[in-house]
């Protein structure tokens, strides 16, 4: 198995940065898109409109053929661009808030421009525009100004239409239903635009929510990766090669002592590095079965290696090998260790369906319930370290020896 690359494998939570950029799309995602499609909607449909009130514009006859020209071309071309606004959605804002502003004030001037002869079932042209000017309202002004709008305009269009007609019963009550009609059409693209936005709205909400929670999951899960992988490092290279040199009598045995600690210090150095796990690529089973046979040995030449190598195995991803080879070998280490490797013995079987290891001894054993919680090599470099490749370890000690079984099976 090639050597572990220097500093830990950590998968380091996502930056604050990053979280608010992610965050910040993750807002106004939906009532952008609502916002968008409503736009398209009713910047075409004003468009319309505005050609039909440009046709009753022109086919019917003007008071004062000037202040005609002049409001026509003013509302229509405010008109414009707000629809150009709309459909592209480029300063909507501003040119709806200029037509919103436009409209009423070209209301009041229209008796000047407007042919005082015509009857009440004549509609005027800017009798088409109504409720063009309640939308414009709707993507400019806060609720309150929509609902002010949506009474304003149709109050304000009867109070100037009843300027130009004789105050009969019938003409009152006759522009008063149009003036209610056009009121209840307005609350109506009010109350719709208002329900699309809060669900558009909610649903951001929702979605912000989830981000924020898996966020937090992410973050839990890269900070326990990286306390795993700091215990590991601490027991395989820092202990060990204290433990190495207060043990060392030889010169031999000094010098391995001083390059494991160098080792340490260099591995210590780079833990705040994010140099991932190392490639990833596939890895033969026969490969890794040598490998692990190669550093039994190493470790204790007198232990038995047994490999069993389906004629079907599949290769494993590089991280998964190195993870399960070097919690065998601390398998491996604590029998030597604590054991003095009695009788000791392991097994290697691949297959389809993935690998299995089985570090066993007939030594003294020990009880799971009694070890310190700051002793690393059971808990660290072996359980959690094969856990964060999907696999499982378990250890079973008695009396009569210890048992560490290493699997790990390939997703479907």
């Amino acid at each position: 198995m090639p050597a572990e690359t220097p500093g830990t494998g950590t998968t380091r939570p996502r930056r604050p940065a990053e979280f608010r950029e992610a965050l910040a799309q993750t807002q106004r995602f939906t009532q952008s898109r609502i916002d968008r499609i409503l736009g398209i909607v009713v910047g075409t449909g004003s468009a319309v409109i505005g050609i039909q009130a440009l046709v009753g514009a022109l086919s019917t006859p003007a008071g004062h053929s000037a202040w005609h020209t002049i409001l026509l071309i003013v509302v229509l071309g405010t008109l414009l661009m707000m629809c150009v606004a709309l459909i592209t959605s480029r300063a909507v804002r501003v040119f709806a808030a200029i037509f919103a502003g436009v409209f009423p004030i070209a209301t009041v001037l229209w008796p000047l421009a407007a042919d005082r002869s015509t009857t009440v079932d004549e509609q005027p042209w800017l009798w088409f525009l109504i409720n063009v000017g309640t939308v414009a309202a709707v993507f400019c002004m806060p609720l309150a100004g929509q609902i002010v709008w949506a009474f304003l305009l149709p109050l304000l269009y009867g109070a100037m239409r009843l300027t130009l007609l004789p105050l009969t019963p019938a003409t009152v009550l006759d522009v008063a239903l149009d003036s209610a009609f056009a009121i209840i059409l307005a609350s109506v693209l009010i109350v719709v635009g208002w329900i699309l936005r809060s669900l558009a709205a909610s649903i951001d909400s929702g979605r912000e929510g989830a981000v924020r929670s898996f966020a937090q999951a992410a973050a839990a899960d890269a900070v326990e990766k990286e306390r795993v992988a700091v215990a590991a490092l601490m027991h395989d290279s820092v202990l060990a090669a204290l433990i190495a040199a207060e043990r060392a009598e030889t010169d031999r045995e000094r010098t391995l002592a001083v390059a494991m600690a160098r080792e340490a210090l260099t591995r210590l150095a780079n833990v705040d590095q994010e140099v991932g796990e190392g490639p990833d690529a596939p890895i033969p089973a026969g490969v890794v079965g040598a490998e692990l046979e190669a550093t039994v040995h190493r470790l204790s030449p007198d232990a038995g290696v047994s490999q069993r190598i389906e004629p079907d195995a599949r290769s494993v991803p590089g991280r998964v090998a190195r993870a399960l080879h070097l919690a065998a070998a601390q398998a491996v280490t604590n029998s030597v260790e604590h054991a003095g490797a009695a009788n000791l013995r392991v097994s290697f079987h691949a297959d389809r369906a993935g690998l299995a290891i089985t570090v066993t001894d007939d030594g003294p054993g020990f009880e799971a319930t009694r070890v310190a919680e700051d002793r690393l090599g059971i808990r660290a470099s072996i359980i959690a370290r094969v856990a964060a490749v999907a696999g499982a370890a378990t250890v079973d000690s008695d009396a009569s020896g210890t048992t560490v079984s290493i699997s790990w099976q390939e997703s479907s």
